[in-house]
């Protein structure tokens, strides 16, 4: 439906013709790529490749001729209106001879200098912070009976793991904690031997937005709460054997290995576990799943109503009763370790900002505005890629593709404003030059 709007709102047609919008984005859907299947669906259900030579932009003019009929040179399924090519030179949307010169900064992206190794973090100034953090991960893994340590079986070979370490910041910026994680190293796994199937559906942005909607129209109560190591809830189907952790051997030696009984951080199917973990208990609650998008739950008793956001380990919790939020979060309480956030007021990056005596909810993503993140001409080029060795090296440790995804987070969830620059930005992944990464430094303030 969002490619029916834009085609719609780009050919200026009327607005009565959105049912055949509808049918020519299904029959370009089922003759492109998809990440789902090898093949399109076309070329799966008929045997074939489809043609795409004759498809033209939807709504463009159109005249019949006497000339031979399409339907000759092409196959029935592929018949479209006789149309006549336009004999203008085309031009190019992006010009090649034009360049953006702007200002070059030394920004701060804000990323804490964190210790990327368990060496690096015994031997910094933090060492007896990290070391607590690596500490707490441990006494967790054995109070939730994690792993037990067995000797490695024959024909069975161990994964690794390692640690990750993280400075956990509020809203303002501020330290929260030092958090540190073992994880498994996932790409060690062998498919079908430690893990099948590891896709996991994840809340739409847009149904957060239509939720927070709700809150701000009927003066909901909003709440947050957090899973506490969400991923060792899933239960594991698979017989998987881990190294010790490094730092922490055990008292029974350090030839044995940890046989996982749970899932953890790290696992190719880690994620995919908790979701059905937790779907199984909140569904025994009386909460029911969104057909249309998974981890958006509700539960309605009488003209009682709570709305439930999952996003991995953040939940919100939306309802017009003070009774029944007290009730899902002790259930939660009592199936999780939980931490109740109370008033919801930063999740997944977004600040809330709620007046409820003015029923204004406003969302926002920390940033330093700029008069504009791109003016009027602004354009780029392939003549700002790199054309020499050179400038390539000059390119090769700047995280261009990294700040770019980053962007498009913030354009989908509060910044729609800058979908245009990223859009432009976007093309230029595969081979950025300097005034493509100074532009991007220039969204980012």
């Amino acid at each position: 439906m969002d490619m029916v709007r834009s085609i719609l709102s780009t050919s200026k047609l009327p607005k009565a013709l959105w049912v055949d919008a509808l049918k020519t984005v299904v029959y370009i859907l089922n003759r492109v790529p998809t990440k789902a299947v090898p093949k399109t669906p076309f070329e799966l259900f008929k045997g074939w490749k489809s043609s795409l030579q004759h498809i033209r932009v939807w709504g463009c003019p159109f005249e019949v001729t006497s000339e031979q009929p399409v339907e000759q040179q092409i196959p029935q399924e592929e018949v479209v209106p006789t149309l006549r090519r336009s004999t203008r030179t085309k031009r190019p949307a992006i010009s090649s001879d034009y360049h953006v010169y702007l200002q070059d900064s030394n920004h701060d992206q804000g990323a804490d200098n964190d210790p990327i190794s368990f060496s690096q973090a015994i031997n910094s100034k933090e060492s007896e912070l990290w070391y607590n953090a690596m500490k707490e991960e441990m006494d967790s893994m054995s109070s939730n009976k994690v792993w037990d340590l067995v000797q490695l079986p024959s024909g069975f070979k161990p994964i690794g793991c390692k640690w990750v370490f993280k400075t956990k910041r509020d809203s303002s910026g501020n330290i929260e904690r030092y958090k540190a994680r073992l994880v498994a190293k996932e790409f060690t796994q062998r498919e079908g031997i430690d893990y099948t199937d590891t896709y996991s559906p994840v809340s739409k942005k847009d149904s957060l937005h239509i939720i927070l909607a709700l809150v701000a129209h009927f003066d909901l109560e909003l709440h947050q709460m957090d899973v506490k190591t969400a991923f060792r809830n899933g239960e594991l189907e698979e017989e998987v054997y881990m190294k010790q952790p490094e730092g922490f051997p055990s008292s029974l030696g350090e030839q044995l290995v940890c046989k996982l009984q749970k899932s953890i951080y790290g696992l190719k199917q880690a994620s995919r576990q908790w979701y059905f973990k937790f779907h199984d208990v909140i569904s025994s609650f009386g909460f029911v799943e969104n057909v249309m998008d998974q981890c958006i739950y509700q539960k309605v008793s009488g003209s009682k109503i709570c709305f439930l956001v999952l996003y991995v380990d953040d939940i919100l919790l939306a309802t017009n009763d003070k009774g029944i939020l007290q009730q899902v979060k002790q259930f939660l309480s009592t199936h999780f370790e939980m931490k109740d956030m109370g008033d919801a007021s930063y999740v997944i990056g977004i600040k809330i900002h709620r007046d409820r005596h003015q029923g204004v909810l406003g969302l926002s993503q920390d940033c330093t505005p700029t008069v504009a993140p791109i003016v009027k001409g602004d354009m780029f080029s392939m003549n700002q890629c790199p054309k020499n060795n050179l400038e390539k090296e000059q390119m090769k440790n700047i995280p261009y593709t990294s700040v770019v995804g980053s962007l498009m987070y913030v354009q989908v969830c509060t910044r729609p404003d800058i979908a245009f620059v990223v859009g432009m930005l976007g093309r230029y992944q595969s081979n950025p030059g300097l005034d493509h990464w100074r532009a991007a430094k220039k969204v980012l303030r």
